[in-house]
C-alpha cells in the first residue's frame, strides 16, 4: 500500500479545486473546506482531511430532524445502498452528514471530481424531501404564518405542493371555488 505525503495530496487537491473553479479554503496542511453550490441546498461545505492512510470527506447536510426521525433514517439508509463514495451518517445529536474515505492512492483529480460531485448531488437532490420528512410541521406553520401576514413565500416555493393547504391532495374542499381553483386566487 502506497502512502503519499500530505504535501503531495495537498498539491493534487489544490490543482483540482482551482481547475474546477470551486471556492475553497486551505486552513492548514491536509485540511480543505470546499463550497459546493447547489440548487435546493444552496451551498454545501465539504471538508477534506488528509489522514495517515486516507482522505476523509465530510459534509453537513441538515440538522437533526424535529419529527419523524425513524422515517428520515429509513429514507437515508435506503439511499446509502445506491450511493458512490460517501454515505449518509448522523452525529451524536442526530445531525445528518455525508461521510466517506478515499485511500491515498485514489486521490486523483478525476476521483476528487467524482467524489465532490457525489457529495453535491446527494446533499442537493434529496434536500427538500429530507426537510419535508424531518421538519414538515415547521414548514407548514411557517407557510401559514407568512400567508396570514402577507409575507413573501419566495424561499418556501419549493414546498408549495407540500405546505400550501389549497394545493395538498387532502385540501379542505371548502377552501376551493366551484371550478376547483383555490379560493382567494
Amino acid at each position: 500500500m502506497t502512502t503519499r505525503s500530505v504535501e503531495e495530496l495537498d498539491e493534487v487537491i489544490d490543482q483540482t479545486l482551482r481547475e474546477a473553479e470551486l471556492v475553497h479554503e486551505h486552513p492548514g496542511p491536509g485540511v480543505w473546506l470546499v463550497d459546493l453550490p447547489g440548487t435546493k441546498k444552496l451551498k454545501t461545505v465539504c471538508g477534506l482531511s488528509v489522514g495517515e492512510h486516507a482522505l476523509r470527506v465530510e459534509a453537513f447536510v441538515c440538522r437533526q430532524p424535529d419529527e419523524n426521525r425513524e422515517q428520515l433514517w429509513t429514507f437515508l439508509l435506503q439511499h446509502n445502498a445506491r450511493m458512490y463514495g460517501v454515505s449518509y451518517s448522523i452525529d451524536n445529536v442526530g445531525d445528518v452528514y455525508l461521510t466517506g474515505r478515499l485511500p491515498h492512492a485514489a486521490v486523483t483529480p478525476e476521483e476528487l471530481d467524482r467524489i465532490l460531485g457525489s457529495v453535491l448531488s446527494y446533499a442537493d437532490d434529496h434536500f427538500n424531501t429530507m426537510l419535508e420528512i424531518g421538519f414538515g410541521t415547521s414548514i407548514r406553520r411557517e407557510w401559514d404564518w407568512r400567508v396570514k401576514r402577507g409575507e413573501s413565500l419566495r424561499n418556501l416555493e419549493a414546498f408549495a405542493a407540500f405546505a400550501d393547504p389549497t394545493r395538498r391532495p387532502d385540501a379542505d374542499p371548502s377552501r376551493r371555488s366551484a371550478d376547483g381553483v383555490p379560493s382567494g386566487e
